[in-house]
């Protein structure tokens, strides 16, 4: 995972739940680039149009609440964001953003501090999060080792498959 994420911030409130973040009609797909180009299209039309590769959310309480498909996570990448942090992450979101290699940080202090529009940086390796725009500096606790190689990876699956070549090759 790189050791510098930077962008943006679109802040959301609490419970925004996987219908939000990927309506249900386009989940017909499964193809990250194509969700990315209709993420949180319900509560902001013309969301994907604004951000910037690279850009953050920032969210509320149980952010991915509803749905166990890795859609939502997908449709997130798939939209250039690099990050989500927010006070708290539904379990089964949590569980497929590491599948898919999508970075998240629990981090309410930030949330609380963080305006849309701030520019925000994290550091993966130590768990640091800044509001640069208010040179306010928060922590959070940061990944496992693993669990950075995990994202570096790509996810889960390219992990799995990266760890059998190597297997392969002696």
């Amino acid at each position: 995972m790189t050791d510098l994420i930077m962008g943006k911030a679109w802040v959301f409130g609490d419970h925004i739940d996987t219908d939000v973040i990927i309506p249900a009609r386009y989940l017909v797909t499964n193809e990250e680039k194509e969700l990315g180009k209709h993420c949180m299209e319900d509560m902001d039309p013309s969301f994907t149009s604004k951000i910037i590769q690279g850009d953050i959310i920032v969210a509320g309480e149980n952010f991915g609440c509803g749905s166990s498909r890795e859609h939502a996570p997908l449709a997130i990448k798939g939209a250039g964001i690099s990050c989500v942090i927010a006070s708290s992450f539904a379990r089964i979101f949590f569980r497929n953003a590491i599948n898919i290699g999508l970075p998240i940080f629990v981090c309410p202090e930030a949330v609380r501090d963080i305006a849309s529009g701030d520019k925000v940086s994290v550091t993966p390796s130590t768990g640091s999060i800044r509001n640069e725009t208010r040179k306010r500096e928060y922590t959070t606790i940061p990944f496992s080792p693993f669990l950075q190689e995990l994202i570096e990876a790509g996810g889960l699956t390219p992990f799995v498959r990266k760890k059998l070549e190597k297997k392969r090759q002696g």
